[in-house]
């Protein structure tokens, strides 16, 4: 097994929010996440010029809820900060920024990541991080195709295509792992600063559980029941063509990761 080290309780977890357009989602989000996780906490939005002035209401949250210290003595902090992105767009970047900043600029042991359109309860997102902090695991992640999780966000077509790939996944990579697609996800800091978020929008995820697990971090499942979004406009597939195209790359990325297992 790879060295990692504890995370204790008074070390920094940080939640990295990657948005675009959820102006009508972010501030529960953001409210509950402050609720729901003990300090010393970080809510991190990195957000992609949105039109809608997302990154407006994340500004009066920093300013509200500002974090100037990380160190073990201010373990009362929680905070908001805001990344505002102009020129770039992207999912895995956003995230991968996110990921940078919450380490290298806040000293973050525990990074977590997320959806921000409520489907994803950030209830949950305690669950993800004891396990870590617990040393039960290096990446904890959300799965909805474990006992106790569900999806009840997507229609019949969506979620049957979901089973299908990750079927295909454990076949092809690691049986134990469930839902390759999760995106509900916190790992250690030295984890993630191994290895490096790369491929697009679901592809990312499948690449970077196998990889950690042919690394050897250990990898826990936490049931969650994924539920509809109650604004804005997703941004998993509008269609079936949509989900086919984002099916076919999902399929590609297992198979070439299947390549490079077979070779080695």
């Amino acid at each position: 097994m790879s060295d990692v080290q504890d995370a204790s309780p008074n070390q920094l977890v940080c939640t990295v929010l990657p948005t675009y357009n959820e102006q009508d989602n972010i501030s529960a989000l953001i409210e509950r996440l402050l609720a729901s996780n003990a300090a010393p906490y970080l809510v991190l939005v990195i957000d992609d010029n949105s039109p809608d002035g997302t990154w407006e209401i994340v500004e009066q949250f920093a300013d509200r809820y500002p974090i100037s210290s990380t160190s073990p003595e201010d373990g009362n902090a929680v905070g908001v900060a805001l990344v505002r992105r102009i020129g770039e767009k992207g999912l895995t970047s956003a995230i991968q920024r996110g990921i940078d900043e919450a380490i290298h600029t806040y000293n973050a042991a525990i990074v977590t990541w997320m959806d921000c359109d409520l489907s994803m309860p950030p209830e949950d997102v305690p669950r993800l991080v004891q396990a870590i902090q617990k040393n039960e695991a290096d990446v904890a992640f959300g799965s909805r195709w474990v006992p106790g999780g569900t999806d009840r966000a997507h229609g019949l077509m969506a979620r049957t295509l979901s089973w299908i790939i990750n079927s295909f996944a454990r076949v092809m990579l690691y049986s134990r792992i469930h839902d390759y697609t999760s995106g509900f996800i916190a790992a250690r800091a030295e984890v993630l600063e191994r290895i490096k978020l790369r491929g697009g929008y679901g592809e990312y995820c499948i690449d970077l559980l196998y990889r950690a697990k042919r690394l050897d971090y250990r990898l826990v499942e936490i049931p969650y029941i994924c539920v509809p979004r109650t604004a804005g406009e997703s941004k998993t597939g509008l269609n079936l063509w949509d989900y086919l195209v984002k099916g076919r790359k999902y399929v590609s990325t297992i198979w070439q990761l299947s390549r490079k297992k077979s070779l080695t």
